[in-house]
């Protein structure tokens, strides 16, 4: 007996036997406290003039963070950080981290008064090259859509990114460089019987912004099939698709030049895409075409999208909310929602709207672009 008593002794001890007495044959324990996210940590790089861009980022595997440009403490119905973005305005960054695993992390918050002037230049791509032979476009700001899917629009080029050598891509002839020239090269090829390459070169996951005025120097191939764009997508297509992320066409045409020739900017959100989208044709002065050097610009505000042609003094259309989306069932505005938006530069081949090309389209073409600048409003 006095043996069962000191191991009885012995294990209630080394918690060997607990007692389930009187709590419905619970063990009483207390379950273990759950892990917090780690807070964001927020580094920024000089972009010009006194910007900076911003990065957000948690040491917590998987963990989603969540921002604020306002100064209202973030929740997890808040933007959804997605890519560095530049801050060229005075104003307050929140962000908070989750995760499945442990609770929400506390909140992180820096303020910026860099007080910049109005119309400054905050940031670019001079597609500079000094090394004498065609250069890869930065890879810090570019990278690539690439394949044959049509791309929504049945267009019929494979995109190709720098460095390809996959059928029918060629490393040893890229469809994006910059050139010796110092102007961003984007070629369409015909590779064989109606198999053509080009490429669309992106900011998505890079680079971002949201307000200013960003613009194009630009000048684009016309012949039957050709489809080149300079334009932009919210970041948040990954979490909402299109297009309720929003997409603003600041450069887009198709074909052959017209008499006059003509521009198009366009804006679409859910509720005015396709038949029903927001689009204006900006017809050149006489003698002008999309083939000669122009500047293609952007001008976008809180409410506001407007867009011009040489001229930021002398936007040809001006899209406002609610004032444009009148009349337009289940139209939502989806420019003014906390998130950025990425560039994208591509020369299509083909598609829905130009249709294929003709025995009169020249191969290779070339859409050629001097810079890509972005300034304060």
């Amino acid at each position: 007996m006095r043996a069962g008593a000191e191991m009885l002794a012995a294990m209630i001890l080394s918690g060997a036997l607990v007692c389930g007495c009187g709590n419905g044959g619970s063990s009483g324990t207390t379950p273990p406290t759950q892990a917090q996210t780690a807070a964001p940590t927020i580094t920024t790089t000089a972009a010009q003039n006194g910007a900076v861009i911003l990065s957000l980022a948690s040491s917590t595997a998987g963990a989603n963070i969540y921002y604020t440009v306002d100064g209202t403490t973030p929740t997890a119905s808040s933007q959804q950080y997605q890519a560095p973005f530049l801050v060229a305005a005075n104003l307050t960054v929140k962000a908070i981290a989750t995760a499945s695993s442990s609770t929400a992390s506390s909140v992180t918050s820096r303020s910026f008064a860099l007080n910049i002037a109005s119309e400054t230049l905050v940031w670019s791509d001079e597609f500079t090259n000094s090394t004498g032979v065609n250069a890869q476009p930065n890879p810090a700001v570019w990278t690539y859509d690439t394949g044959n899917s049509g791309f929504g629009n049945h267009e019929l080029e494979d995109y190709c990114a720098w460095g390809s050598a996959a059928t029918p891509c060629s490393a040893a002839s890229p469809n994006a460089y910059v050139g010796t020239d110092g102007y961003l090269h984007i070629v369409a090829q015909q590779t064989s019987s109606g198999v053509y390459t080009s490429a669309r070169m992106k900011t998505q996951g890079l680079f971002s912004f949201q307000y200013g005025r960003i613009e194009f120097r630009a000048q684009v191939p016309e012949a039957q099939g050709f489809w080149p764009a300079a334009w932009l997508l919210g970041n948040n297509i990954s979490t909402v698709n299109w297009p309720a992320c929003g997409e603003m066409d600041v450069l887009e045409r198709v074909n052959a030049a017209k008499t006059p020739d003509w521009n198009e900017g366009s804006v679409h959100g859910t509720g005015f895409t396709g038949s029903s989208g927001l689009g204006t044709i900006y017809n050149f002065p006489g003698g002008q075409t999309a083939a000669g050097w122009h500047t293609y610009g952007l001008i976008w505000s809180p409410g506001s999208v407007a867009y011009y042609v040489d001229n930021p003094l002398q936007p040809y259309v001006t899209y406002s909310n609610p004032g444009s989306l009148t009349g337009l069932a289940g139209a939502v505005w989806p420019f003014d929602a906390g998130q950025g938006s990425f560039i994208i530069l591509n020369l299509a081949v083909g598609g829905d709207w130009p249709g294929s090309p003709n025995a009169g389209t020249p191969f290779p073409s070339q859409m050629l672009v001097d810079y890509v600048r972005v300034y304060t409003n």
